[in-house]
């Protein structure tokens, strides 16, 4: 049976991927004089995944390559007042307040009931753990899991720390490339509850033909939908 359920939290549980969308969009605007602003994010997702192994995930990494992105454009020209702006931009993507997405709570609390759940999320350690706490979601969880990237591995560890191993895991998100394939690889369930928005580097075409991946409108199915697993496969 399944034992364990693992969350994500950015674009899962809370808004995440709208703050960065709109500070990109802050970016352009300061810098429209230098490049069209699909250039301009062209650039900037470039800068980012060369910076993902230098500055991982999170608002800190993002921050950093558009200060990159915006010395490139401008050749080196950009001003000390616009790299101030995106300076100002990433600390207030650090201190915006938590928004729950539709069902979290109530997702959460139903299966913390009968099964231990699992926050597992990647990025910048202080953010994730700021995020945590204002949620409030914070006590229903029986452990936390920052990791610097998602993968096989990494889901096989914490599921064989935190549960029975990932055959009898469950792990839940928004990004099929780090919520969904990985724990397919591990030998657990992936199930996908699509955001509106997905990070470019985060997309990835969906496992229909595997038999332990699921999609989900919403968070609201997650309870029946596991109950249902339990009982129809008498896992």
């Amino acid at each position: 049976m399944i034992t364990t359920i693992g969350f994500d939290a950015d674009d899962t549980l809370w808004q995440n991927e709208t703050f960065f969308r709109l500070t990109q969009d802050r970016f352009a605007a300061l810098l429209r004089d230098h490049a069209e602003a699909d250039h301009l994010h062209d650039r900037l997702l470039a800068a980012e995944r060369r910076n993902l192994g230098h500055y991982g995930f999170g608002v800190k990494g993002f921050t950093l390559s558009m200060i990159e992105t915006a010395i490139e454009v401008t050749q080196g020209r950009v001003t000390a007042a616009v790299i101030a702006e995106l300076l100002a931009a990433g600390r207030e993507m650090l201190a915006h307040p938590i928004e729950l997405l539709p069902h979290a709570r109530q997702a959460v609390e139903a299966l913390a009931k009968a099964h231990r759940v699992i926050l597992i999320t990647k990025g910048d350690l202080l953010d994730q753990e700021r995020k945590l706490a204002q949620s409030g979601l914070g006590d229903l969880f029986h452990a936390v899991e920052i990791v610097s990237d998602k993968t096989a591995a990494a889901y096989a560890r914490i599921f064989a720390r935190h549960g029975d191993g990932a055959e009898r895991a469950l792990m839940v998100g928004n990004s099929l490339k780090s919520d969904v394939l990985p724990v397919l690889a591990a030998g657990g369930w992936g199930v996908h509850v699509p955001h509106g928005l997905t990070w470019a580097l985060e997309q990835a075409d969906p496992p229909r033909d595997h038999p332990r991946f699921i999609e989900l409108a919403h968070l609201g199915l997650l309870a029946d939908t596991v109950g249902k697993l339990q009982s129809t496969h008498n896992i």
